[in-house]
Protein backbone atom coordinates (compact mmCIF):
# COMPACT_ATOMS: atom_id res chain seq x y z
CA UNK A 1 0.00 0.00 0.00
CA UNK A 2 1.15 3.30 -0.75
CA UNK A 3 2.37 5.34 2.12
CA UNK A 4 -0.06 8.33 1.34
CA UNK A 5 -2.97 5.56 1.14
CA UNK A 6 -1.81 4.30 4.46
CA UNK A 7 -1.63 7.53 6.23
CA UNK A 8 -5.06 8.27 5.00
CA UNK A 9 -6.40 4.65 6.07
CA UNK A 10 -4.91 4.03 9.43
CA UNK A 11 -5.82 7.84 9.76
CA UNK A 12 -9.75 6.89 8.98
CA UNK A 13 -9.73 4.21 11.55
CA UNK A 14 -8.36 5.67 14.21
CA UNK A 15 -11.05 8.29 14.13
CA UNK A 16 -13.90 5.59 13.28
CA UNK A 17 -13.15 3.43 16.32
CA UNK A 18 -12.86 6.96 18.70
CA UNK A 19 -8.78 5.97 19.52
CA UNK A 20 -8.75 9.61 18.22
CA UNK A 21 -11.00 12.17 19.35
CA UNK A 22 -10.97 15.47 18.39
CA UNK A 23 -12.28 18.66 20.45
CA UNK A 24 -10.92 21.96 19.32
CA UNK A 25 -13.16 24.16 20.69
CA UNK A 26 -13.73 22.01 23.77
CA UNK A 27 -10.18 20.77 24.92
CA UNK A 28 -8.90 17.73 27.05
CA UNK A 29 -6.46 18.19 29.64
CA UNK A 30 -3.75 15.89 29.47
CA UNK A 31 -2.08 14.07 32.99
CA UNK A 32 0.69 16.78 32.04
CA UNK A 33 -1.79 19.70 32.63
CA UNK A 34 -1.66 20.55 28.73
CA UNK A 35 -4.76 21.85 27.14
CA UNK A 36 -5.18 19.82 23.77
CA UNK A 37 -7.65 19.55 21.35
CA UNK A 38 -7.01 15.94 20.72
CA UNK A 39 -6.82 13.07 22.62
CA UNK A 40 -5.41 9.35 21.03
CA UNK A 41 -5.83 5.85 22.69
CA UNK A 42 -4.60 3.94 20.21
CA UNK A 43 -4.60 0.85 22.85
CA UNK A 44 -8.72 0.60 21.04
CA UNK A 45 -6.67 -0.86 18.43
CA UNK A 46 -6.24 -4.27 19.87
CA UNK A 47 -9.96 -4.77 19.79
CA UNK A 48 -10.03 -4.61 15.78
CA UNK A 49 -8.68 -7.27 14.07
CA UNK A 50 -9.10 -5.83 10.55
CA UNK A 51 -7.07 -2.51 12.06
CA UNK A 52 -4.62 -4.48 14.34
CA UNK A 53 -3.68 -6.18 11.30
CA UNK A 54 -3.50 -3.26 8.59
CA UNK A 55 -1.31 -1.28 11.44
CA UNK A 56 0.97 -4.45 11.52
CA UNK A 57 0.75 -5.05 7.86
CA UNK A 58 2.10 -1.39 7.73
CA UNK A 59 4.64 -1.43 10.22
CA UNK A 60 6.14 -4.63 8.04
CA UNK A 61 5.96 -2.22 4.81
CA UNK A 62 8.18 0.14 6.21
CA UNK A 63 11.07 -2.40 7.47
CA UNK A 64 11.19 -4.99 4.76
CA UNK A 65 11.55 -1.61 2.68
CA UNK A 66 13.92 0.49 4.42
CA UNK A 67 15.15 -2.17 6.96
CA UNK A 68 14.58 -5.45 5.78
CA UNK A 69 18.36 -6.57 7.78
CA UNK A 70 16.51 -6.08 11.00
CA UNK A 71 17.15 -9.25 13.21
CA UNK A 72 14.95 -8.17 16.16
CA UNK A 73 11.48 -6.43 17.32
CA UNK A 74 11.29 -4.46 20.19
CA UNK A 75 8.13 -3.50 21.73
CA UNK A 76 7.71 -0.39 24.48
CA UNK A 77 5.73 -1.43 27.49
CA UNK A 78 2.91 -1.52 27.93
CA UNK A 79 0.97 -0.22 24.76
CA UNK A 80 4.19 -1.45 22.04
CA UNK A 81 4.13 -4.42 23.35
CA UNK A 82 1.24 -6.38 21.22
CA UNK A 83 2.15 -4.52 17.83
CA UNK A 84 5.57 -5.82 18.30
CA UNK A 85 4.47 -9.06 19.29
CA UNK A 86 2.40 -9.15 15.81
CA UNK A 87 4.97 -7.51 13.52
CA UNK A 88 7.54 -10.27 14.97
CA UNK A 89 5.43 -12.64 14.52
CA UNK A 90 4.57 -11.68 10.37
CA UNK A 91 8.73 -11.26 9.80
CA UNK A 92 9.50 -14.93 11.84
CA UNK A 93 11.78 -12.62 13.94
CA UNK A 94 12.35 -12.64 17.78
CA UNK A 95 10.51 -10.13 20.03
CA UNK A 96 11.64 -7.93 23.25
CA UNK A 97 10.00 -5.57 25.47
CA UNK A 98 11.83 -2.57 27.00
CA UNK A 99 10.30 -1.43 30.64
CA UNK A 100 10.14 2.26 31.05
CA UNK A 101 12.60 1.38 33.63
CA UNK A 102 14.49 -1.98 35.48
CA UNK A 103 12.45 -3.89 37.50
CA UNK A 104 12.94 -3.26 41.12
CA UNK A 105 12.92 -7.30 41.96
CA UNK A 106 14.43 -10.41 40.79
CA UNK A 107 16.90 -9.88 37.76
CA UNK A 108 16.15 -6.23 37.43
CA UNK A 109 15.51 -6.55 33.96
CA UNK A 110 15.03 -3.67 31.87
CA UNK A 111 14.74 -5.50 28.61
CA UNK A 112 13.01 -8.56 28.49
CA UNK A 113 13.92 -11.33 26.19
CA UNK A 114 17.44 -12.10 24.18
CA UNK A 115 19.38 -9.25 22.42
CA UNK A 116 22.32 -10.08 21.97
CA UNK A 117 25.11 -7.35 21.26
CA UNK A 118 25.21 -5.66 17.40
CA UNK A 119 21.82 -7.17 16.85
CA UNK A 120 20.18 -4.50 14.49
CA UNK A 121 16.72 -3.70 16.60
CA UNK A 122 13.40 -1.63 15.32
CA UNK A 123 11.50 -0.40 18.10
CA UNK A 124 7.44 -0.16 18.06
CA UNK A 125 5.73 2.67 19.64
CA UNK A 126 1.99 3.18 19.73
CA UNK A 127 2.04 7.07 20.00
CA UNK A 128 4.76 9.72 20.19
CA UNK A 129 4.70 12.51 21.79
CA UNK A 130 7.02 14.89 23.32
CA UNK A 131 9.57 11.84 21.98
CA UNK A 132 10.72 11.28 26.26
CA UNK A 133 9.26 7.83 26.70
CA UNK A 134 10.10 6.57 23.20
CA UNK A 135 14.15 7.60 22.86
CA UNK A 136 13.99 6.20 26.74
CA UNK A 137 13.69 2.80 25.37
CA UNK A 138 15.43 3.41 22.41
CA UNK A 139 18.72 4.37 24.73
CA UNK A 140 18.02 1.98 26.63
CA UNK A 141 18.45 -0.91 23.28
CA UNK A 142 21.32 0.76 22.77
CA UNK A 143 22.82 1.00 25.77
CA UNK A 144 21.93 -3.14 26.24
CA UNK A 145 24.81 -3.47 23.02
CA UNK A 146 21.93 -3.69 20.11
CA UNK A 147 21.66 -1.59 16.61
CA UNK A 148 18.63 0.47 17.05
CA UNK A 149 17.84 1.18 13.11
CA UNK A 150 14.78 3.10 13.84
CA UNK A 151 11.35 3.77 16.27
CA UNK A 152 8.46 3.18 14.73
CA UNK A 153 4.63 4.67 15.82
CA UNK A 154 1.10 4.39 14.94
CA UNK A 155 0.97 7.51 15.42
CA UNK A 156 2.89 11.40 15.96
CA UNK A 157 2.17 14.69 17.10
CA UNK A 158 4.78 15.62 14.74
CA UNK A 159 6.27 17.73 17.88
CA UNK A 160 9.13 20.02 16.60
CA UNK A 161 10.71 18.75 20.08
CA UNK A 162 10.21 15.01 19.40
CA UNK A 163 11.33 15.71 16.18
CA UNK A 164 14.64 17.38 16.98
CA UNK A 165 15.23 14.25 19.82
CA UNK A 166 15.44 11.85 17.63
CA UNK A 167 17.86 14.00 15.08
CA UNK A 168 19.95 14.64 18.09
CA UNK A 169 20.23 11.02 18.76
CA UNK A 170 20.89 9.79 15.60
CA UNK A 171 17.55 7.49 15.83
CA UNK A 172 15.26 8.04 12.82
CA UNK A 173 11.42 7.95 14.10
CA UNK A 174 8.55 6.63 11.41
CA UNK A 175 4.87 6.85 12.10
CA UNK A 176 2.11 5.22 10.06
CA UNK A 177 0.04 8.39 10.27
CA UNK A 178 1.00 11.96 11.33
CA UNK A 179 -1.25 14.66 13.04
CA UNK A 180 -1.35 16.93 9.66
CA UNK A 181 -2.62 13.63 7.96
CA UNK A 182 -5.21 12.69 10.63
CA UNK A 183 -6.72 16.49 9.92
CA UNK A 184 -6.84 16.34 6.68
CA UNK A 185 -8.89 13.14 6.86
CA UNK A 186 -10.84 14.34 9.99
CA UNK A 187 -11.87 17.65 7.92
CA UNK A 188 -12.71 15.72 4.87
CA UNK A 189 -14.73 13.03 6.93
CA UNK A 190 -16.72 15.59 8.93
CA UNK A 191 -15.56 15.19 12.21
CA UNK A 192 -14.13 18.90 12.44
CA UNK A 193 -15.15 22.23 10.68
CA UNK A 194 -12.58 24.12 8.27
CA UNK A 195 -12.85 26.94 10.56
CA UNK A 196 -11.34 25.04 13.59
CA UNK A 197 -7.85 24.11 10.93
CA UNK A 198 -6.07 27.41 11.74
CA UNK A 199 -5.92 26.53 15.62
CA UNK A 200 -5.58 22.46 15.14
CA UNK A 201 -1.85 23.81 13.46
CA UNK A 202 -1.65 25.87 15.72
CA UNK A 203 -1.42 23.70 18.76
CA UNK A 204 1.07 21.48 17.12
CA UNK A 205 3.67 24.26 16.76
CA UNK A 206 2.89 25.61 20.03
CA UNK A 207 1.25 23.22 22.10
CA UNK A 208 1.54 25.03 25.54
CA UNK A 209 0.14 28.37 23.98
CA UNK A 210 -3.17 26.22 23.41
CA UNK A 211 -6.41 27.86 25.09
Amino acid sequence: MPMLRLYESISTSLLEIKAVSLRPDSPFTWTSGLKSPIYCDNRLTMSYPVIRNMIAEGFVQIIRMQYPDVEVIAGTATAGIPHAAWVADKLNLPMIYIRDKAKGHGKENQIEGVLKPGQKVIVIEDLISTGGSSLKAALAAREAGGDVQAVLAIFTYEFPKAQQLFAENDIPMLALTTYSALIDVALKQGYIEENTMDKLKAWRENPAAYE
